[in-house]
């Protein structure tokens, strides 16, 4: 699974892990996506989405068919 919010956008971000004497090297930091699934009153069936936490509590407060619709926005297929 690709670390990537299907609502936010959201991806990995790059850095360097600095040492204790302060030698750099390449890493990653990952956002933090789940899969979840919501039921999907509109189309009657469930989708199942990958979102980050920021996504999830998006969802939770504007709502699941304005999320599916912004996703949609975006040109992400639900």
């Amino acid at each position: 699974m690709s670390a990537h919010c299907q609502l936010t956008g959201r991806a990995p971000g790059f850095g360097n892990s600095v040492s204790h004497s302060h030698r750099r090297t390449a890493r990653r930091f990952d956002p933090n996506v789940q899969r979840k699934r919501y039921w999907l009153p509109s189309e009657g069936r469930y989708v199942r989405l990958v979102l980050s936490a920021k996504g999830i509590k998006t969802v939770d407060s504007i709502g699941i068919e304005a999320a599916v619709a912004r996703i949609r926005a975006r040109g992400v297929k639900v």
